[in-house]
């Protein structure tokens, strides 16, 4: 069976996949941020849908990237996990 890692670096090998993927990434940092803070503190997604009055199905969606979530969303999520957000924009330019 094959890791993910290995697949992941297989696939961004095609340079289609690999600007696609690093297109996205932002929304991939920002989710995987939001899991790991939400499994540090030990809530489930239910526990964090009560904290912020946004539905466990909409976290779910926002955790497996079928919804990006507003900024007003993230600052909830950030709240209810006794966190504050924090939104930079740095220059592309060397």
């Amino acid at each position: 069976m094959k890791r993910y890692s290995d697949f992941k670096e297989e696939l961004l090998k095609n340079p289609e996949v690999r600007t696609e993927y690093e297109a996205l990434e932002p929304e991939y940092n920002i989710i995987q941020a939001l899991i790991d803070a939400r499994k540090q503190q030990g809530i489930t997604q239910k526990e964090l849908s009560e904290k912020t009055g946004i539905t466990q199905a909409d976290i779910s969606r926002i955790e497996n990237g079928s919804r990006n979530p507003s900024l007003a969303m993230l600052k909830r999520l950030a709240n209810g996990l006794g966190m504050t957000l924090k939104l930079e924009v740095k220059s592309t330019e060397r």
